[in-house]
């Protein structure tokens, strides 16, 4: 079917995040068009470089198209509690870009809490279902939404087949988290006064003297002073002091020195003011849950810890005493530790593990976040955050979204997804799985982007490698054609460059690969990960066969072009069979290949998570061999990385000799025919982010 002959049977504009001017979408009358759209944008720029961290061996990517592009709406209802990072909740919908909240990341056997930063924040309006586990914690999100359960990510609706077919939540499913946020205390003078009578008699000194003074008429002194190195829990006092019209000095106690700490401190010494505060501090006749919080938060500040679990220290029997019988009234599970010391120093300690100790800060809610931090404490617990229901509310409802440097966070004490799926992916707003192919940015202005950056002065002829995060020849390239122009610039500057694709296609453009090859180095190289069917089908539904790949890799080396094979990924149990690997290579080699590799599988970020829900429909006798492969990080371990390399016996016939010779003949041509380079142009006032 020719492009030219299509019939556009839709157009409109849709702004994407990220970019100034308003994408064109179009959808084609064509079979392999069908529910697609295309994101016609004009970038900022086209040439990009490789992130530090990647283990690519070049630094410089041409991808001018995103068929991966899926910035998800993971939405969730506006007054949904979000962990933050200074142990405290905020609604979803009053997060802001650059706030520090909690996320996770996988570190050796364990996912982790780690602090992570809003990116970005919009909200959606979509369907929403009400999810309720079984402790009572109950999340409004969207269908698309992914929360981490005991089985990996899964999204809050979905079908066993057809379209929709993907991994979602059941009843027989459990989340991962600590449980529903407990309710904040109340800013009452109740909460105040328990506050001020925790942390006062807790670590502060109030007294009242009376000496001979010379030349002074009585010697009444009245003292109050509260010394700490948390300056939070000082202000917070003295603010609370304030409100209660006890006016206070801030002072340094004591200077930091060595590993000590600064400590200041708060004072009076106005009569008036001290028996104020003897009165805030009384024990009251009748006790209230918003003082019996607030004497908890203060008593946490004073004397408190949180190591390995909340406790709180006195030798005050009667504080003990005080502390036991609030903990008592909100339900909390304790013990008391008398280690018999001479100072009779006993222990309160909270049992219950994560849970409950968040559930103790979110209740009691203390000033000092040194002390409430989870930062590194493994994600597992024994909440009972089992699915019990999901229900769809019949409307559709304004949702929230995020997008944060881990790509998740904590909602209402469960582990939320949003998209860091793909670290070139994050303000697009699609969803992961679906629209990687389904939804496609079209970078319309890529071959005139590259012209321009490669005549730059700045610009030094470093090689540039395309096909490395998406594949410039998809199907859509017959309709676009952006890829001769992008090739016209590269010979034009006789600039190094590659290619590695899946797609025969790039045969269209040989004449130009030719035309390059005469002035600089230029190679190719073809993925061809299995010649199983049932395998290539299920991995690669939508690629050209990996024998039409294998035909244009002999085309293309008889042309000169030197073309060789990417046997990638290599995947333990799928494609690994030492016969199926012999056959490709057998092939390859009959094509002139000039070189033969092969890549195990590596799974960053998104690419785990939708790799693994996958492989649960497909091969779910794998899935506890790669949880056990992949539970130290992205790539295979060493043992199994080395038995994959084995898999393919390397080779090359493009020697470094041949590398050196095409490089002089392009330095000469760049010395003597090359354009003269345009100046780079001036700065714009306002960056936009570079997205892609």
């Amino acid at each position: 079917m020719r492009w030219d002959e299509l019939k556009v049977s839709e157009q409109q504009r849709r702004a994407l995040p990220g970019f100034r001017d308003d994408a064109v979408v179009r959808t084609f009358d064509a079979p392999e068009a069908l529910e697609t759209r295309f994101y016609e944008i004009r970038a900022k720029s086209a040439i990009n470089r490789v992130p530090e961290r990647s283990r690519m061996p070049f630094r410089w990517t041409i991808n001018p198209y995103r068929g991966c592009s899926h910035a998800c709406t993971y939405c969730l209802m506006g007054d949904t509690p979000i962990l933050m990072a200074d142990g405290r909740t905020k609604p979803i919908r009053d997060l802001r870009p650059d706030d520090r909240i909690y996320g996770t990341e996988r570190r050796g056997s364990y996912r982790r809490f780690v602090v992570t930063r809003v990116l970005d924040h919009w909200s959606t309006i979509k369907p929403a279902y009400r999810v309720t586990l079984e402790d009572g914690t109950e999340l409004v999100a969207s269908g698309d939404h992914r929360f981490l359960t005991d089985r990996g990510w899964k999204h809050v609706t979905g079908t066993e087949s057809g379209p929709l077919r993907r991994a979602h939540l059941t009843a027989n499913n459990k989340l991962m988290g600590t449980g529903r946020v407990a309710e904040s205390p109340a800013d009452s003078d109740d909460y105040r006064r328990g506050y001020l009578c925790g942390l006062v008699r807790g670590d502060g000194h109030i007294g009242s003297y009376s000496y001979d003074r010379p030349g002074r008429g009585h010697g009444d002194v009245h003292r109050f002073r509260l010394a700490l190195t948390d300056f939070e829990a000082l202000r917070r006092a003295r603010m609370y002091l304030a409100d209660f019209a006890v006016v206070t000095d801030e002072f340094e106690f004591h200077a930091a020195a060595g590993a000590q700490r600064a400590v200041r401190a708060i004072r009076t010494q106005a009569r008036a003011s001290v028996a104020t505060i003897r009165e805030l501090i009384e024990w009251p006749q009748a006790v209230g849950d918003d003082w019996a919080k607030g004497f908890l938060a203060g008593m946490f500040d004073a004397e408190g810890s949180f190591g390995h679990c909340v406790r709180i220290s006195n030798t005050d029997d009667e504080l003990i005493e005080w502390t036991t019988a609030c903990l008592r009234r909100f339900g909390f599970a304790f013990e008391v530790e008398d280690r018999a010391l001479p100072n009779r120093l006993r222990e309160v300690r909270l049992r219950g593990g994560l849970p409950q100790v968040l559930r103790f800060f979110h209740t009691t809610d203390p000033a000092i976040t040194r002390k409430r931090s989870i930062e590194g404490r493994a994600v597992k617990s024994d909440a009972r955050l089992g699915v019990r229901s999901i229900e769809p509310l019949g409307a559709e409802t304004p949702l929230y979204d995020i997008t944060t440097g881990t790509g998740d966070f904590v909602a209402n004490g469960v582990v939320s997804h949003n998209c860091f799926a793909r670290p070139t992916h994050t303000f697009l707003d699609f969803n992961p799985g679906r629209d990687f192919e389904k939804e496609i940015v079209v970078k319309v202005n890529a071959p005139e982007l590259v012209r321009r950056e490669l005549a730059r002065p700045s610009w030094r002829g470093e090689h540039v490698a395309m096909g490395t995060n998406t594949d410039p020849y998809q199907w859509v390239e017959g309709r676009y054609k952006l890829m001769p122009g992008i090739w016209e610039a590269m010979r034009d500057h006789a600039n190094p460059c590659s290619i590695l694709t899946k797609s025969p296609l790039l045969l269209r453009d040989k004449d130009l690969l030719v035309q390059i090859n005469e002035r600089a180095p230029v190679t190719a190289s073809f993925s061809v990960p299995t010649l199983e069917e049932k395998a290539w089908r299920a991995s690669e539904p939508h690629t050209p066969h990996p024998r039409a790949r294998l035909e244009a890799v002999a085309e293309l080396n008889r042309l000169g072009i030197p073309t060789g094979i990417l046997v990638a990924p290599l995947m333990p149990g799928i494609n690994d069979d030492p016969k199926q690997v012999e056959k490709i290579i057998e092939i390859a080699t009959e094509a002139g290949a000039v070189s033969i590799g092969g890549i195990g599988l590596h799974l960053r970020g998104e690419v785990r998570d939708v790799f693994m829900d996958w492989l649960r429909s497909y091969r779910p006798d794998l899935v506890e061999r790669y949880e056990q492969l992949y539970a130290r990080g992205a790539y295979l371990p060493s043992p199994e990385k080395q038995r994959i390399a084995g898999l393919v016996r390397a080779r090359s016939r493009f020697t470094r000799e041949h590398v050196e010779a095409t490089e002089r003949r392009a330095a000469r041509w760049r010395a003597t025919s090359a354009p003269a380079r345009e100046p780079d142009p001036p700065a714009p006032k306002v960056e936009q982010p570079t997205l892609f």
